[in-house]
This record gives C-alpha cells, structure tokens and sequence, in this order.
C-alpha cells in the first residue's frame, strides 16, 4: 500500500507540473504540428533521460546527507512551502484564468530543434522552474521514497515520468490530427482542481519536516 502511494502521489504531482505552460509544451506543439503524434513521446523521453540521471546522483551522493534529522527537516519544510507556492499559484491561475493553452503556442519557437529528444532535455535543463522544483520539492520527494529503498524511488521516477508521457502524447495526438485538445475553461478548472490537491500535500511536507526537526 505504501508503494502505490508513493507512486500515486509522485503521479499527480508529477501531472500538476505537466499541464503547466511552459517551454516543453511550446516544444511539443511546434514539433506536432511538423512530425506528428510521436513528437510527444519523445520530448518525454529526452526529459525522462535527464530526470533519471539526476536522480541517480541526488539517491547514491546523498544517502548520509538524507539520513540526518536536521537536513531532513530543512528539507521538507523548503520542499513543503514550494509545493504550497506552486498550488497556490495554480488555484489562482484558474480563478484568474490567466492560462490558457492557446497562448501557449506563443511560445511553440523556444527550444526549437529538429531532436524532440534533445529538445526535451534542453528546455528542461535551461528551465528555472525546473531547477527550483528539484532543488525543493523534487529532493523531499525521493527522500520519502527512500524510506522505501530503491524500489521506493523506481515507483517515485515512473508515476513522475508517466504524468509526462499521458499529457504530452495527448497534446501531441490532438495537434497532430488538427482537433483542439480541452476547451480553456475546462483547462483551467482542471489547473485549479489540482492546485488544491497540490496545497494539500505541501502541508504533509511541512508537517513531515517539523516532526523531523523535533526527532533532530
């Protein structure tokens, strides 16, 4: 049970993440419009190669540095608060509706190459959202993860990579075949529905990085 939580959790924060606007979208729509449906998939890949390569690192360099209560506390109170930061953020978006996934093809020029698997990882490693999310939240979440061991972190990586590869291949399909995806306003509602879900597991990370501090 606690490995489908892990997995379940890491795939809805994983997704909240996804349907954001950002570079990777931009990517995915021009290279849609171009190659096809398989554009999708395979800016995924190129972001799943880095994510994974990082996480390698942060798990075999950083297992002393996660056991320490205090580091361990530090971290999932700074995770917890940019969780808490990003779905406050998202709830507002969709109030506001100040996103929209036809403005989003503004940016469709951004890291622009003919590799969408060298496109997914640039866009991903040229992103400061992306930096601040692992250096925050993304560390806290294979912290917990390794309580489970290796497997732990596994289930962690896949439902991350998979809310990537259900959203991006469903953009890619949909541009591919000239149909338009989700209306705005379902868009939004559905950024905002998740920014709740988001809130509420940032108050688990601050709640879980108190009690590591008290046990420190």
């Amino acid at each position: 049970m606690l490995f489908l939580g892990v997995f379940l959790t890491s795939f809805i924060i994983g997704f909240s993440g996804a349907i954001m606007p950002g570079p990777m979208l931009g990517v995915t729509i021009e290279g849609s419009l171009k190659k096809g449906w398989i554009t999708g998939p395979l800016v995924v890949v190129g972001h799943a190669i880095l994510e994974l390569v990082l996480i390698l690192l942060l798990v075999f360099g950083a297992k002393e540095f996660f056991s320490k209560p205090l580091i361990a506390g530090l971290i999932g109170l700074i995770g917890g608060a940019f969780l808490a930061w990003m779905g406050i953020g998202m709830i507002r978006s969709g109030v506001y509706k100040t996103v929209s996934l036809e403005k989003s093809q503004e940016a469709k020029d951004k890291g622009r190459t003919r590799n969408p698997i060298l496109a997914g990882a640039l866009v991903s490693v040229t992103n400061p959202y992306w930096i601040l999310w692992w250096s925050s939240t993304g560390i806290e979440s294979i912290r917990q993860s390794y309580d489970l061991g290796l497997l732990g972190v596994l289930l962690f990586y896949f439902g991350h990579i998979l809310s990537d590869f259900v959203w991006f291949s469903s953009v890619s399909a949909a541009i591919a075949k000239g149909k338009s995806l989700i209306s705005d306003l379902i868009y939004q509602r559905l950024i905002m529905t998740l920014g709740f879900f988001i809130f509420a597991f940032s108050l688990y990370f601050v709640i879980n990085g108190w009690l590591m501090l008290q046990a420190g």
